[in-house]
């Protein structure tokens, strides 16, 4: 039984080492967002980390609008970096769990 525990422990381990990993490697992936009209756009990566934006010009005009943009655009890039990042994490997570029983809920 001890040797068994300490197989689980040595998988778990493994398992949250892939996933450190995995959240390094969505450092460099990149999510590009844009505003319907391209006049704001956004990089942000994996890890909701924002990278870039670049603002056009005409919206420099109009503060209010510049910053309902800027609440939208980042929004949209933020919730498909989510997704991304969650569904990343959880397939290295589930991946490495040893077979505990009572313990699957990450299937």
């Amino acid at each position: 039984m001890f040797g068994d525990m300490m197989g689980m422990m040595s998988k778990l381990k493994e398992a949250q080492k892939k996933v450190e990993e995995t959240k390094e490697r969505l450092n460099s992936v990149l999510i590009d967002e844009s505003s319907s009209d391209e006049k704001l756009k956004v990089s942000i990566t994996a890890n909701r980390t924002i990278k870039f934006i670049e603002i056009d010009d005409n919206l420099l005009e109009d503060k209010e609008m510049l910053e309902d943009y800027l609440i939208l655009t980042i929004n949209k890039a933020i919730e498909r970096a989510t997704t991304i990042h969650e569904t990343e994490v959880a397939a290295v997570a589930k991946a490495g769990m040893p077979n505990i029983p009572g313990m699957d809920m990450f299937k």
